[in-house]
């Protein structure tokens, strides 16, 4: 994937420092950590507040800024690699390592330790913070803001079945470039669900279609947690005829049976599966 624009910190102009030697660029220059400030900031392929959304950073997630100006950072995802701009205003100086992850779909922020407090804001699943302290039932976030315990679990601590978690996603709305419960696209799915279970996976479908698991042999069977690709598309399925994806033509997370959907996308002109893949373990 070396010199692919989605991985690759390099611009013209500037350079990651350790990119020195192997691209060309008027200036290499060191890394200067953030980290998100809000829950979902967009990163896109231009500093243009209209530009098509490319994913998206979620709340606590490093961000590696090699450049700002006007109002603009550019750099790179430290969760996955992904190069671009994101809103300077949506980041902050990097703290102390979060300490916890947002497993609820969803978490409340109160002003205090109580859930009859007056709510501030909703942090996503995979949003990463710091607990300061716990009081009652309730984690302090950097001495700012409360969460209920039952929501975060430590940062280390794993999803065991990767394809429940995506199961946890059915009737979000599709999104283009998201990567939460507030929208979430088809890659986004196969990335987030993997990744809650300690799982290494790129953001983009055909970045996944070349990196993950084994080709299946035209005589094998499918089963759960095998992986099925289309140009530009990719679904988990849940059985040997149960797909689980997030699709543009339903516009929300969706289980149908693969043979109709095999059916529908063919017929939509998008061709038919270019890859099976089953996963190791």
């Amino acid at each position: 994937m070396m010199h692919d624009k989605r991985l690759t910190p390099a611009k013209g102009d500037v350079a990651a420092a350790a990119l020195r030697g192997k691209v060309e660029a008027e200036r290499f220059v060191e890394p200067v950590v953030m980290e998100v400030a809000v829950s979902n900031a967009p990163l896109t392929f231009t500093p243009d507040g209209r530009a098509k959304m490319e994913t998206e950073l979620l709340f606590g997630e490093r961000f590696d800024v090699y450049e700002r100006s006007e109002g603009w950072a550019w750099g790179q995802s430290r969760r996955d690699g992904y190069v671009g701009y994101v809103p300077d205003a949506m980041l902050t100086q990097a703290g102390e390592a979060p300490t916890h992850v947002v497993r609820a779909l969803g978490a409340h922020l109160y002003t205090a330790p109580d859930m009859k407090s007056r709510p501030e804001g909703m942090l996503p699943a995979g949003a990463q913070v710091r607990v300061s302290g716990m009081t009652g039932r309730f984690a302090e976030i950097d001495g700012i803001a409360y969460i209920s315990a039952a929501h975060l679990a430590p940062i280390a601590a794993m999803v065991p079945d990767w394809v429940a978690e995506a199961e946890r996603y059915l009737g979000v709305p599709y999104l283009w470039g998201g990567r939460s419960p507030s929208g979430i696209d088809c890659s986004g799915l196969v990335q987030t669900a993997l990744m809650a279970a300690g799982r290494d996976c790129p953001r983009d479908s055909d970045m996944q279609e070349a990196g993950l698991g084994r080709p299946l042999e035209a005589r094998e069977r499918m089963r759960r947690g095998d992986l099925v690709f289309w140009k530009g598309h990719v679904g988990i399925m849940l059985s040997a005829t149960k797909l689980l994806h997030a699709t543009a033509h339903y516009m929300a997370v969706v289980i149908e049976p693969y043979g109709a959907a095999r059916k529908r996308i063919a017929a939509a002109g998008d061709g038919l599966p270019t890859r099976r893949v089953r996963l190791d373990g």
